[in-house]
């Protein structure tokens, strides 16, 4: 029985899930690509590497965009866009102005300086906060170890730094709890090709809980998250999206779980574990690798991938110079050249290794090169990855556009069309993104 306190928002209401504490349902019946939720940022901040090429208030990707006066580092689509955006940038314009290049708070910090600011001037609740208020999110306090805990203080330290105007701030607890509740509710948004955009806060997307086998995904129409349905949900099923990466076996997800958000997931495919042996599949050799070389490789396999994200944690891979890039690339081939003896193609580490090759060609424009990565790339990608995955179409969508580049229109077409047939259920048949694709098609 639903509670009659229960809050309520169209076809979905709040409820408590078993298990899993708070959790949305629906209500009544949703078909696939139906929209459940649409939610504006309660608070968001556009990377520092997109700033000229998107608005810095509404994330639109225009050219022509008029620059800041003060700081000339803020970028707006006209004049409403900067003063609607004023309240916030306020807090980093001055401190922009006084430290110049020297000026680099996180995007976590970013968007914890202005939840301050925020809950200053709008202490009511926000239209993005209807089923969940900023303050009612979980922070797993009592679950940071030290590392962790390490990070917020130097957070908070940053936060102090870079924002000494404009800000009240609580006590260290306070703060030590809000930065935990950044870290396990804040957004990543990313554009049509998974680029990344910026980073916010959606309260009302952030009461979904995770599942590997999702029912709804999220995508973004510039600062507004919008939730749509990628299979059938009927009267008091839960929506669940997916917090992680898809494309990797089960251990693998799970560890991502316990450590950015301190749970492990209990759905169908991590109980069953179905897709695993596909996802982690071995070379058909007349001499087939012992059990202990391949437990091995997946080590070596996971030790690489974490490398990786530390190198992009610490703006290596984004570095303007060749040489690494050129060190990077290399790194890729070894390690394909490695595992290839044991996995497959298919298996999901090579395909890790595929996917930052093919990032790597992309920024230094071998167009020859990414394409040859993208093709070994969607086939296992379309069969490990659920229907509708964001990841599939924006691979469709990469070949395409490569296709088109190295002059194979019928390639083109052809990618790009199943990449809209995705999106169109995944972001709606109205999304810009769809009309700039479409647009693309009618010019080639």
């Amino acid at each position: 029985m639903r509670s009659e306190a229960a809050p309520q928002l169209g076809g979905l209401e709040r409820f408590v899930s078993a298990g899993k504490g708070r959790g949305l349902r629906a209500r009544r019946r949703f078909a696939v690509g139906e929209l459940l939720l649409s939610c504006p940022a309660y608070v968001a901040v556009l990377t520092v590497s997109e700033r000229g090429s998107h608005c810095d208030g509404c994330f639109a990707r225009k050219e022509g965009l008029s620059k800041c006066g003060r700081c000339k580092q803020a970028f707006y689509c006209n004049v409403e866009c900067q003063k609607e955006d004023w309240p916030m940038h306020k807090l980093e314009c001055a401190s922009m102005c006084t430290f110049g290049q020297n000026w680099h708070p996180s995007e976590t910090v970013r968007l914890a300086a202005r939840i301050l600011a925020k809950q200053k001037t709008h202490p009511e609740r926000t239209q993005s906060e209807k089923l969940l208020a900023v303050k009612e999110f979980e922070s797993h306090l009592d679950k940071l170890d030290n590392e962790k805990r390490e990070l917020i203080q130097n957070d908070i330290a940053a936060l102090h730094h870079f924002y000494s105007k404009h800000l009240d701030y609580p006590d260290n607890a306070a703060l030590v709890v809000l930065f935990a509740q950044v870290n396990c509710n804040g957004f990543t948004i990313e554009d049509e090709e998974l680029s990344h955009l910026g980073s916010a806060i959606f309260p009302d997307v952030a009461l979904m809980n995770h599942s590997c086998c999702p029912n709804v995904i999220v995508t973004y129409k510039g600062t507004l998250a919008e939730v749509r349905a990628v299979r059938e949900i009927e009267p008091g099923e839960e929506i669940f999206s997916s917090y992680i990466d898809l494309l990797y076996p089960t251990e693998d997800r799970n560890d991502r779980l316990r450590d950015s958000y301190f749970f492990s997931c209990d759905c169908r495919e991590c109980t069953t574990r179905e897709k695993d042996k596909e996802k982690l599949e071995i070379c058909k050799l007349n001499d087939p690798p012992s059990a202990e070389t391949v437990k091995d490789m997946i080590k070596y396999a996971r030790n690489v991938i974490e490398e990786f994200r530390r190198a992009k944690h610490y703006k290596y891979i984004l570095c303007l110079t060749l040489i690494p890039l050129v060190e990077l690339l290399e790194i890729c081939e070894l390690s394909l050249d490695k595992m290839g003896a044991v996995f497959e193609d298919s298996n999901v580490y090579m395909l890790h290794m595929m996917y930052q090759a093919m990032g790597v060609c992309l920024y230094v424009q071998d167009w020859e090169g990414a394409l040859c990565y993208g093709k070994k790339i969607i086939r296992p990608y379309s069969k490990h990855y659920p229907s509708y995955s964001l990841n599939v179409a924006s691979m469709w969508l990469k070949l395409g556009r490569l296709y088109m580049a190295l002059k194979n229109r019928t390639a083109g077409v052809k990618a790009l069309k199943r990449a809209i047939a995705i999106m169109e259920v995944a972001h709606g048949k109205d999304h810009p993104y769809i009309s700039e694709i479409k647009k693309e098609l009618e010019d080639h």
